[in-house]
C-alpha cells in the first residue's frame, strides 16, 4: 500500500552517540514561526510572559537531568537557541551505581513537553495567545560543538541574536552567520 507521507530523513549525525559528554548547540522553532515569546524593539528583546516561561524551563533542565549543564541561551520571538552540555562519567565510582547520561533527544523532548504543557495552561487562563496545533515544530536543529573556538563563537552568536533580528532567517531576513563551515558535518550551512 503506497502512502503519500513525506519521507522524513534524520538530521542527526549518523552513528553518533548523543548521550556522550560534549556541548550541543540547539535551535527550536515555534510552529509556523509564530511569534509567541516576545518582540524585538530597537535591538532589545522584550519577552512576553510566555517567553519568560520558556526561559524558566531551560534552567529547570539541570534539575531534571543532573548530568547536563545549561550554557548560553536566548528566547527569541519565534525560536530558541541554547548550548547544552552533557557532563559526567559512566561506570561505578566510590560504590555508587552506574548513572546513565541523558540522550540529547530526551532532554529536548522533556523541555518541549514542559513548555508546551505550561503554554496550554497559559492559554486556558487567558495569559498567552492561542497557537496552531503545536507550540514547537516537530524537530529541532542541533550542532555538536567541536572545540573551544566554536563554543565561544556560538555563545557570542546567541548573545547577539536579538540585535541581529532584522537579518535573521527566522524573521524572513537574509540570515546571520554563526560561523564558517570547517568540515562537512551533516552538510550544515551554518546559517540560521
Amino acid at each position: 500500500m503506497k502512502t503519500n507521507y513525506p519521507n522524513r530523513q534524520s538530521i542527526r549525525l549518523k552513528g553518533y552517540d548523543y548521550s556522550q559528554p560534549g556541548r550541543y548547540f540547539i535551535t527550536l522553532c515555534t510552529q509556523n514561526r509564530e511569534c509567541l515569546f516576545g518582540d524585538i524593539q530597537n535591538g532589545k528583546l522584550i519577552l512576553t510572559d510566555a517567553g519568560e516561561m520558556v526561559n524558566h524551563w531551560y534552567y529547570e533542565l539541570e534539575n531534571k537531568f543532573p548530568d547536563i549543564k545549561c550554557h548560553a541561551m536566548v528566547v527569541m520571538p519565534n525560536h530558541f537557541h541554547c548550548i547544552i552540555e552533557i557532563v559526567g562519567e559512566t561506570g561505578r565510582h566510590a560504590g555508587l551505581p552506574r548513572r546513565v547520561r541523558p540522550e540529547m533527544g530526551a532532554v529536548i523532548q522533556w523541555f518541549k513537553t514542559m513548555t508546551t504543557n505550561e503554554y496550554i495552561r497559559g492559554v486556558k487562563n487567558g495569559k498567552f495567545p492561542r497557537f496552531d496545533r503545536r507550540v514547537w515544530q516537530r524537530n529541532y536543529w542541533e550542532h555538536i560543538v567541536r572545540n573551544e573556538n566554536e563554543y565561544m563563537r556560538i555563545s557570542q552568536y546567541i548573545i547577539d541574536n536579538p540585535q541581529k533580528w532584522v537579518n535573521d532567517k527566522l524573521n524572513n531576513g537574509d540570515g546571520n552567520v554563526v560561523l564558517e563551515t570547517q568540515s562537512p558535518y551533516n552538510e550544515e550551512p551554518w546559517m540560521i
